[in-house]
């Protein structure tokens, strides 16, 4: 979509309102005039139509110098500095997504919640605090999400008042609108980095150790089927992130997501992405459905960004069926707790199947769990990994390979633990040699029932 189309649907989309149990009057002293000039900005870039094929930087001084020239003419009584301050704002507005739009390029930041027009948080080092910016009222919320989702070919109104939308740099949006929401229009960006993450990484992060990074990295090369289980941001996608950079260079990987996240450099990878119903609810695709088609591409690997309802049942076939080295995500508490959440969602496909068939089909299929937590102090840890062994009776046997044991917290309020193997070797050991893995003798030997230490 062209700057002017984008500018076009600013203009059509500010007379969207949304109703709001709650009304507050905006704190800002210059929220006619910014409105003002917002308007005139629009229409004197329409105007001037034929100059807008310039790069990005030059737009971006044109739009600064006649936001300035129209504050000159409309408010002469501003002092200098909040004209500048304002002159940013109009900038943010029209080339960005308004108050958000620094919050946007802060790399420090890692989530932005925006609750209503007044309320904007934002996560910085797993911490969650206010930050001055706000919106002028529900309608400008309304602007910005419908500039968000627009150029995605998605739509948000009372008919569909919920939707999931990505930025152009791959943060994932969710924003929902009243009347679901009753303190007006409310949108969540979780951010990710532009330089993705590496496993090298998340060791110097604390997240796990290099002996760990180790055994998913052979598990990864010899085709284990993997799932990474957590809750809401503890880091599942970036981990699922770095444990498909093992992937070898030279195989089909078909990704499959609700918002397009992950970020592959293999040469050859498929992104597939769902699409939500059209304005009469017809032309759904689903992740279920993006599944199914997965299997007739041809893959090596099928990698799904998360898995929450039937589609489970068809990742589990598939994964049973000769689709081995398959990866996703799940939402769980514990490895234990992934496996009861399978069982739910494979119900969640509609098919009657008997508790043991179940249970075998997930056995059958799951190699791995890892289990990756967010702690009170922000910081997120590979606290599981656990493999899966097959069915006792009814019942999944599993066992933990390597563990994350909290020793407390100290001065600074920061989780004091260690990362410590089990001591028993998993079965898989002997497929990850197969494969040409090197697996060091003392690879799941305790040293002193520690191994690695993190603060």
């Amino acid at each position: 979509m062209s700057l002017l189309q984008r500018l076009e649907k600013e203009k059509g989309s500010t007379v969207i309102a949304a109703e709001s149990k709650v009304q507050e009057i905006s704190p800002d002293p210059y929220r006619q005039l910014k409105t003002k000039v917002h308007y005139r900005l629009i229409e004197e870039l329409e105007s001037s139509s034929e100059q807008m094929e310039e790069n990005k930087e030059e737009i971006e001084d044109r739009v600064r110098k006649l936001a300035l020239e129209i504050l000159e003419q409309e408010a002469d009584f501003v002092p200098r500095s909040d004209k500048y301050r304002i002159v940013e704002e109009m900038i943010d507005e029209v080339l960005g997504y308004g108050p958000i739009t620094p919050l946007i390029n802060d790399d420090t930041i890692t989530e932005i919640m925006v609750n209503g027009p007044y309320d904007i948080y934002v996560e910085r080092k797993g911490k969650i605090e206010k930050v001055k910016a706000s919106f002028r009222d529900n309608e400008h919320v309304l602007t910005i999400i419908e500039k968000i989702v627009a150029p995605l070919g998605r739509r948000i109104d009372e008919s569909m008042p919920m939707v999931d939308a990505r930025l152009p740099d791959g943060s994932r949006v969710n924003a929902i609108i009243p009347p679901l929401s009753l303190i007006g229009p409310c949108i969540t960006v979780r951010k990710f980095s532009k330089d993705p993450y590496t496993m090298k990484d998340l060791i110097k992060f604390g997240t796990l150790t290099s002996e760990m990074a180790k055994l998913l990295e052979g598990c990864v090369k010899s085709r284990l089927n993997i799932i990474v289980s957590g809750g809401t941001g503890a880091g599942k996608t970036t981990l699922l992130n770095c444990l498909s950079a093992y992937i070898p260079a030279d195989e089909r990987i078909i990704t499959i997501e609700d918002a397009a996240e992950l970020q592959l450099n293999q040469p050859h990878v498929v992104p597939l992405e769902t699409r939500p119903p059209n304005i009469e609810g017809k032309g759904a695709v689903t992740i279920r459905d993006l599944v199914r088609n997965a299997l007739r591409m041809r893959p090596n690997r099928i990698v799904v960004g998360e898995v929450r309802g039937g589609e489970a049942l068809d990742m589990l076939q598939a994964m049973n069926t000769g689709h081995d080295g398959s990866i996703t995500t799940g939402h769980a508490n514990s490895p234990r707790d992934m496996l009861s959440r399978l069982e739910t969602m494979v119900l969640m496909a509609g098919m009657d199947l008997p508790v043991r068939a179940m249970r075998e089909q997930i056995a059958g299929a799951i190699d791995i769990i890892v289990q990756v937590s967010r702690f009170r102090d922000g910081s997120r840890k590979v606290t599981h990994i656990t493999e899966v062994l097959g069915l006792e009776g009814d019942t999944i046997v599993t066992q933990d390979i390597f563990r994350f044991v909290q020793e407390g917290i100290d001065r600074e309020g920061r989780i004091v633990g260690k990362f410590t193997a089990t001591g028993i070797v998993p079965k898989f050991k002997e497929k990850l040699i197969n494969n040409g893995f090197v697996i060091p003798d003392d690879l799941f030997v305790p040293l002193n029932g520690i191994r690695g230490e993190y603060s």
